[in-house]
C-alpha cells in the first residue's frame, strides 16, 4: 500500500485555535498530519525567527505540538525535527481574519508557508474573514486546496495565499494581491506611573478596487487563491537600471 503524504500544519494564532484542529483533521481524511504551532498568539510575527533563545517543544495531543517561538520556528523545527520524513505540504492556518494584499510582508500566517516553500514543500497559507458565518464550508474549502496540491505537486518554492470570506460560497478565483487600506496609527497613552507607552496599528479601512485581485474577490463573497513565489527581484528595472553609481564602473553582462 503506497505510503500517504505528510502534510505540517501551523499557524499564527497558537496551538489551540479551533480554525487550526478543524483543517487538520480535514486533512488527515487524504494525508498524515503533523501539527506544530506556537503556544501563544503570534499574529503580525512576520518571517521572525529565533536565534537568541531556546525554544521549548510540548507534545499537547498525539502529533500535536506547541513551540514557544514564532510560526516560522514551528515550521523549522517541524521540518527538521520532527517529522518523520519530509512534508509534501506546509499548511498554515486557517487565520481568523484575512491577509489579502501587503498583509503578506506582516503575516505571521503567511510567513510559515512561505518557510515550508524555502524549505522544499509548498506552502499553503489559509485566511478566514473574522466573525464568518460559515466557518466549516471555509475549512472544507482550504482542505480541498491542499488536496489538489497534493494530487499535482507543485514546483519547489510554490505558496498559495489563499483567502476565504466565510459566506459558503463554492466559487472561487485565482488572483493577484491587491492594495489593502488601513487607518494607520500610533496612539500615545500613559501607565500608571505617567510613562508614555504606544499601541502601533489602526484597523482596517477599505481596499484598492482592483478586478482580479483577492481583496476584491472576497468583497465578492468568493474564494480567493493568489500564487506567489520567493524571487523578490525587480528584473524590469534589473534590465534597465535607472541611473549610475557616480565614481563607480558598472559591471556589463555578468549572469542574472
Amino acid at each position: 500500500m503506497p505510503q500517504r503524504p505528510l502534510v505540517l500544519c501551523s499557524n499564527d494564532d497558537g496551538v489551540e485555535s479551533p480554525h487550526l484542529e478543524a483543517l487538520a483533521q480535514r486533512i488527515e481524511e487524504f494525508a498524515d498530519v503533523l501539527v506544530v504551532a506556537p503556544e501563544r498568539q503570534r499574529s503580525a510575527a512576520s518571517h521572525a525567527i529565533t536565534l537568541h533563545k531556546p525554544l521549548r517543544l510540548v507534545e499537547v495531543r498525539k502529533n500535536r505540538f506547541s513551540l514557544s517561538g514564532t510560526p516560522v520556528d514551528c515550521v523549522y523545527l517541524g521540518i527538521l525535527k520532527i517529522c518523520p520524513r519530509k512534508p509534501s505540504v506546509v499548511v498554515s492556518g486557517v487565520n481568523d481574519g484575512y491577509n489579502l494584499g501587503s498583509d503578506v510582508f506582516y503575516s505571521g500566517t503567511v510567513a510559515a508557508a512561505v518557510e515550508g516553500a524555502l524549505r522544499g514543500a509548498a506552502g499553503i497559507a489559509c485566511s478566514l474573514a473574522p466573525h464568518a458565518k460559515d466557518v466549516d464550508a471555509a475549512i472544507g474549502f482550504g482542505a480541498a486546496v491542499v488536496r489538489a496540491a497534493l494530487a499535482e505537486p507543485a514546483p519547489p518554492g510554490t505558496v498559495l495565499n489563499v483567502n476565504m470570506p466565510g459566506t459558503g460560497s463554492d466559487e472561487y478565483e485565482w488572483t493577484t494581491l491587491g492594495r489593502r487600506l488601513y487607518e494607520d496609527d500610533v496612539s500615545e497613552r500613559k501607565d500608571p506611573r505617567g510613562r508614555p507607552y504606544y499601541w502601533v496599528g489602526g484597523g482596517p479601512a477599505g481596499h484598492d478596487d482592483v478586478a482580479g485581485t483577492d481583496c476584491v474577490a472576497v468583497s465578492r463573497g468568493w474564494n480567493s487563491i493568489t500564487p506567489m513565489h520567493l524571487d523578490l527581484t525587480d528584473r524590469t528595472r534589473l534590465a534597465r537600471p535607472p541611473w549610475s553609481v557616480e565614481g563607480f564602473r558598472v559591471v556589463v553582462g555578468s549572469a542574472r
